[in-house]
């Protein structure tokens, strides 16, 4: 609604960088009869574009209700329980994976935590360990606080010799994600990037 209301996406007057044509008012908006269209009611096309955004809405409910409720629990719990993992608590670990990105800023809102939460650790598959950060903002790529510069790009034994830490997998040349094969190793190196 708020497109339709013109209320801008970002607080800036720079241009965006891209567009979006996929989202549900642009998916609306291509119902709409061309303008050089000799259709003459618009009534069939309305009622196609209800159907669309209910069906949208129905979808969003039950994602939210099975998916993006039961992902907030397990980090919301992660991040209770954060000070076990290190003590610094800037290091959650999901004992569960889930969507997070979503829900780490409110849950330190709501839990009242000064101190910023860097890496959110979870498990990617058998003997696959992620180390990633935490965006500033949830819509945005920049980070908290990147893996160190020095280790990305990096991969297997050159990473674990650079780090001092068993089982390195990668760390990405962006710097927002790296992998170790066992847990232990997925907490020692975000212990050493904070």
């Amino acid at each position: 609604d708020a497109i339709d209301n013109g209320i801008s996406q970002y607080d800036t007057s720079d241009p965006p960088r891209y567009h979006s044509n996929t989202d549900l008012s642009a998916r609306v908006g291509k119902l709409n009869a061309n303008w050089n269209s000799l259709e003459s009611s618009s009534d069939s096309r309305f009622k196609e574009a209800m159907k669309l955004a209910g069906e949208e809405f129905v979808e969003c409910v039950k994602y939210y209700y099975s998916v993006w409720l039961p992902a907030r629990a397990i980090v919301k719990e992660a991040i209770v329980n954060r000070g076990h993992i290190d003590e610094s608590g800037k290091i959650v670990l999901l004992l569960n994976r889930a969507p997070w990105y979503d829900h780490v800023h409110e849950i330190e809102a709501e839990l009242k935590i000064d101190e910023e939460i860097l890496y959110c650790i979870y498990q990617s598959g058998e003997n696959d360990w992620r180390v990633q950060g935490v965006k500033v903002i949830p819509d945005r790529f920049s980070l908290r606080k990147p893996l160190p510069e020095t280790w990305r790009g990096l991969r297997d034994e050159e990473l674990s010799q650079k780090t001092g830490i068993k089982d390195c997998v990668f760390v990405h040349m962006g710097g927002f994600i790296g992998g170790n094969r066992t847990r232990e190793g997925a907490i020692e190196m975000a212990r050493l990037a904070v």
